[in-house]
């Protein structure tokens, strides 16, 4: 029995010992497999392009934020807002430039830019002060049921500085060491819009709307409104200021009133070879897919064709039809027209219940405004 004892302790004396070594070479062998690879980061997604910023890099954003007014007070239900004397807002003489809001009932926002002339080297019919105060004519009423805009919040920009809402310069025309003329319509422009931002913070949807050179206004208007509002839909009505011109008119103005930041340098058909300003049209809504245009006029209008123009009632005719046309070709979703005849200057404020084409501009403006299908485009 001995003899058995110690052979058995023997064998497991051995098995121990080969285990020991088996566990022993396993832990010392070199690692034949490769390494595993951490899998790469997934790539930071670009981020989404956003509207006009090629004109923000040009700088047209350069004053927002830049001036406040000097003096709001409120009269009833209208606060008028002054801004100060210097290197700020000013009208086309030098005058204060000022600005009014008025709340709605409503959770929209119309901003109302007023019309009044131009003035260049050529020719200076301009309205030179900001008339305090806000009119109540057509879609200016609050009391008329028959406005599709009567219970909005109200923003009105009256016009004054010559330049159609664009320019920053000024003129010594005569050399005697006085300006002339302030263009300070961007500063003007830029710092009521900065009131509209403070005052009306999250409104569901913007009218942004002008006659005549609150008509072309709106062009300078949308990208600034836009870098303020960024994710709130715009319908934009041009009344009376589409954009029809000759050839080297646009280039002509954008120059002598600093404006040509408004023009995208990658943009090379944004002025037409006749002249017109559809591809800046087409570009703009191309960068804001939440944008709608209505573009209103008269097919001879007179102010525009004969006064500032002077290319006649025909010629502005033929070119306003086929502008308009090609407007709506490029993006029949989110563009229409309302053409009347004769040579009548702007709707919205002096004929805002005419009848054409069957409907009435103000019911032309709610088919818009209600966004269904019925909004279409009309003419005599």
């Amino acid at each position: 029995m001995a003899v058995a004892h110690t052979h058995i302790i023997a064998l497991l004396a051995l098995v121990i010992t080969v285990g020991l070594s088996a566990c022993s070479d396993s832990d010392s062998a070199p690692n034949t497999q490769p390494p595993t690879a951490a899998p790469e980061p997934e790539p930071e997604p670009e981020p989404e392009a956003q509207p006009f910023e090629e004109l923000y890099t040009q700088g047209v954003d350069r004053y927002l934020g830049a001036y406040t007014p000097m003096l709001s007070e409120t009269t009833e239900d209208i606060v008028q807002h002054t801004f100060g004397v210097g290197d700020g807002p000013l009208c086309l003489t030098g005058g204060e430039y000022t600005m009014a809001t008025r709340e709605g009932d409503g959770d929209a926002v119309m901003i109302f830019l007023e019309g009044g002339g131009a003035c260049t080297s050529q020719l200076c019919q301009a309205t030179p002060v900001a008339t305090p105060g806000m009119p109540t004519f057509g879609i200016m009423d609050p009391t008329n049921e028959a406005n599709p805009a009567a219970d909005f919040d109200v923003a009105y920009l009256p016009y004054c500085d010559g330049s159609v809402f664009s320019g920053d310069t000024e003129y010594d025309d005569n050399d005697d060491g006085t300006v002339d003329r302030y263009h300070r319509g961007l500063k003007n422009l830029s710092a009521a819009l900065d009131v509209v931002a403070s005052t009306f913070t999250a409104p569901s949807k913007i009218l942004l709307t002008g006659n005549s050179a609150g008509g072309y206004g709106t062009d300078y208007a949308l990208p600034l409104v836009r870098k303020l509002f960024p994710d709130t839909p715009i319908e934009l009505v041009n009344d009376s200021g589409v954009g029809i011109a000759f050839p080297g008119y646009i280039d002509f103005v954008s120059n002598e009133w600093n404006a040509t930041a408004f023009l995208p340098e990658s943009c090379e058909d944004c002025v037409t070879a006749e002249g017109h300003l559809t591809g800046y049209h087409i570009y703009q809504l191309d960068q804001d897919p939440n944008l709608r245009m209505g573009f209103m006029s008269t097919k001879r209008d007179s102010v525009i064709a004969d006064t500032f123009l002077g290319i006649g009632g025909e010629a502005f005719e033929a070119a306003l039809l086929t502008e308009m046309a090609a407007l709506e070709q490029a993006h029949p979703e989110r563009f229409r027209s309302l053409i009347a005849d004769g040579d009548s200057h702007t709707f919205l404020q002096a004929q805002f219940t005419r009848e054409v084409g069957g409907t009435t501009v103000n019911q032309w403006l709610a088919d818009m405004l209600s966004e269904g299908d019925n909004w279409v485009s009309v003419s005599d």
